[in-house]
């Protein structure tokens, strides 16, 4: 069991995507700290679900709809969290994703393979997938921002991805995005350090969720040539679980722990990054 952060307790969260497979599991965790989290989705009832789990637990949630690329949206989902608890002292930046007009069916160019390549990917899709990314997190933290600096120990986490390093192929949309993230996250960090807003970041490696699921796992539950590739590079051969983020999003939010802490994107991968295959 990881251990309670007193001075967190009564604090006030806003997790956007927070009803997702990694952020729910960070929204249940700072409700357990003692934590009030607002869980913000495109659909209210999927974060209704995360509540519920919070509020059977004995913490405090409420559950918005919000867009991510919708500033009013944003904008009312703040004075609502303000309505309900008074005060925003992190911004978790959860919301993203991927979108299949900006993936290739193939890992590398072939002139005669059938199927979708770089040349026929929509930029429909491409500019979904970075707005999804990033421009959510740029108007998230915009939005919320200005409450964020009211708070005595005000701090942004943002989501980012193995892929922000290496990008992964098939995906160049998706790791585009998240690079932007790690970049995006530095810059935050030193226009707000003099305010006492740390930003940081935190950059999954690969963990089984369900917008992944079918990519890494055949029909039978096995692990796919890609999942394969996936393990063979990661040391402790294993795919991450949402509670191998938790000590590093705890420490990452509680300035007892990490007050000097800000700019910093944190790898949680299994030591994917650091392995180089031989």
């Amino acid at each position: 069991m990881i251990p309670i952060h007193e001075n967190l307790k009564d604090r006030v969260a806003v997790i956007t995507g927070g009803s997702g497979v990694l952020c729910s599991e960070m929204a249940r965790e700072l409700a357990r700290q003692g934590v009030k989290v607002a869980v913000l989705n495109r659909t209210a009832e999927k974060g209704q679900e995360v509540v519920a789990d919070i509020v059977v637990a004995g913490g405090s949630a409420i559950a918005l709809q919000a867009d991510v690329l919708d500033r009013i949206s944003l904008e009312k989902a703040k004075e609502e969290t303000l309505k309900a608890f008074g005060r925003i002292d992190m911004l978790i930046n959860g919301a993203g994703g991927n979108h299949p007009d900006a993936i290739t069916d193939g890992e590398i160019f072939e002139e005669e393979t059938e199927g979708k390549s770089f040349f026929d990917l929509e930029e429909t899709g491409f500019s979904t997938v970075f707005a999804t990314n990033f421009t959510g997190t740029f108007l998230a933290s915009q939005v919320f921002g200005k409450e964020l600096l009211k708070s005595t120990s005000p701090v942004i986490i943002n989501l980012s991805s193995m892929s922000s390093y290496a990008p992964m192929t098939k995906v160049p949309a998706y790791s585009a995005a998240k690079a932007s993230i790690n970049n995006f996250t530095m810059w935050m960090a030193v226009h707000f350090a003099e305010t006492g807003l740390r930003v940081n970041a935190i950059a999954p490696g690969f963990f089984l969720t369900t917008q992944n699921r079918n990519l890494l796992l055949d029909e039978e539950g096995n692990y796919t040539a890609r999942s394969s590739k996936i393990i063979a590079g990661t040391p402790m051969k294993r795919f991450g679980k949402p509670i191998d983020l938790l000590g590093t999003l705890l420490y990452l939010v509680d300035e007892t722990c990490s007050g000097f802490v800000t700019g910093t994107t944190i790898p949680v991968d299994g030591g994917f990054m650091a392995y180089s295959g031989v």
